[in-house]
């Protein structure tokens, strides 16, 4: 007769704390978490390179010299209001006879054939920076422009900066909402798993107690576990947001220009200390309630 070999799988050990869910369940909030940041990041960098490509027109008087135009545009490249990318002031120059082409393919007319004359100035077309995009910073800007030697007026279009201060502070304000809900579901969340991994080492809280460990000895191995894993969850949250991020700039051309190395890593510094703290602030409740806990309340 053929003898059968029994095999006997593994049993979970009574009260095993559950390593795998608890890591696993941080680092899937708090990836959550970090691609709303990421979002956020997005739209901030998106919003200053609209806000800096709002510009003003600065136009020059009729008589000025070539001298005086290379000071106009050497004084507008020391304001601190100017745009800069790459270290170069956002300046550029467009004189009479290129503004009256440009006219002149847009709308097939040639107006210098019944006017006899070019009417149009030189002028210097300036990004204002995303700091100073307000009205009054604006009409500050405007004045202080006008003054300068052979300006001979500066314009805006002042209804639509207006425009997108208004529906940019709508989206800034309806994200901030979310954040914050985003961060309290997230909190609790962990707050529940690590209660309800420790549900399984409340008999264990009590043997310590029976034994005649103090709170503080009872706690220290907790905390210092779910500080791990809270930390760990975080690591494991910015791994995957990295991936996304290098898939997304694989998929999407041009998105690396909105992204900002330094606050990409304050990002993920963030989901670290965070999974850290909610993990040692969650168990730190859950181990404390259960200290309290009289022995029929553990059942």
């Amino acid at each position: 007769m053929e003898t059968k070999v029994v095999r006997h799988k593994k049993k979970k050990k009574l009260g095993s704390y559950p390593y795998l869910s608890v890591v696993f369940s941080i680092t899937l909030a708090l990836f959550v978490i970090g691609l709303f940041g990421l979002l956020m990041l997005y739209a901030n960098s998106l919003t200053r390179m609209i806000r800096e490509n709002v510009s003003m027109q600065v136009f020059l008087n009729r008589t000025v010299s070539e001298n005086d135009k290379i000071l106009i545009q050497k004084t507008l490249a020391t304001k601190d209001y100017i745009a800069v990318s790459g270290a170069q002031p956002q300046i550029s120059f467009i004189s009479r006879e290129e503004a009256a082409d440009d006219f002149i393919k847009e709308t097939g007319e040639d107006f210098r054939q019944f006017l006899g004359e070019n009417p149009l100035r030189d002028a210097y077309v300036v990004n204002i920076g995303a700091d100073f995009q307000n009205s009054e910073e604006l009409a500050k800007i405007k004045l202080d422009i006008e003054r300068m030697s052979g300006v001979f007026e500066v314009t805006y279009v002042e209804n639509l900066v207006r425009s997108i201060n208004e529906n940019l502070t709508k989206v800034s304000l309806v994200l901030a909402g979310f954040a914050f809900l985003l961060i309290i579901i997230v909190a609790v969340l962990i707050n529940n798993t690590i209660r309800l991994a420790l549900f399984s080492q409340r008999f264990l809280i009590r043997s310590m107690q029976l034994v005649g460990a103090t709170a503080g000895f009872i706690q220290r191995p907790f905390l210092s576990r779910s500080f791990f894993h809270g930390v760990l969850g975080g690591l494991l949250a910015s791994v995957l947001l990295a991936l996304v991020m290098q898939y997304a700039n694989q998929q999407i051309e041009d998105l690396d220009q909105l992204q900002n190395p330094t606050l990409v890593f304050a990002l993920m510094g963030f989901l670290l200390l965070t999974g850290g703290f909610l993990g040692f602030l969650s168990t730190f409740r859950a181990v404390k309630k259960y200290l309290r806990m009289s022995l029929d309340e553990l059942y």
